[in-house]
């Protein structure tokens, strides 16, 4: 019996991976919720703006859910799939009656801020695992949210 899996990378590194992908998936799924709420929710005089902004980023994040737990399977893992799972895990809190368009960039700053953190983790691990396409995917993510979170940044001044 193999300890190496059916892409070909050791099961303990797999298994640990996983676990950490599904800790990001939870934290995927509450962020996603806290900014399709910033969206919907936003008052103001740059609401236009904010209301717009909130869907370019819920979209991006819904579609990191769909890979992220595609990488769990890919891993030949189980992702998680009950908000009572993504609560438990999740460093992200859920953000509630938030109306104000600052306090709304603040969350999505600080939330960017949890993601870098874990996907760091995660980077660090599929480095050595030699897990490339984790690795990759973590990679693209951190690239690609560092400078939202210096946008988004600029934007609070």
């Amino acid at each position: 019996m193999s300890n190496i899996n059916a892409i070909g990378l050791h099961e303990n590194s797999a298994n640990q991976l996983a676990e950490k992908l599904n800790e990001l998936l939870a934290n995927y799924q509450i962020f996603y919720m806290n900014a399709r709420g910033y969206h919907w929710n936003v008052k103001g005089p740059n609401f236009f703006e904010l209301h717009t902004k909130f869907e370019e980023i819920y979209t991006d994040l819904l579609a990191k859910v769909d890979e992220v737990a595609e990488r769990i399977l890919t891993l030949g893992h189980q992702p998680l799939h009950a908000y009572s799972d993504y609560a438990k895990v999740s460093r992200i809190q859920e953000a509630t009656n938030v109306h104000d368009g600052a306090e709304c960039v603040r969350g999505l700053v600080q939330g960017y801020q949890a993601l870098l953190e874990l996907q760091r983790e995660i980077n660090s691990m599929a480095a050595d695992a030699d897990d490339e396409g984790t690795a990759s995917q973590m990679s693209d993510y951190i690239r690609e949210q560092e400078k939202t979170v210096w946008m988004l940044s600029a934007y609070l001044g």
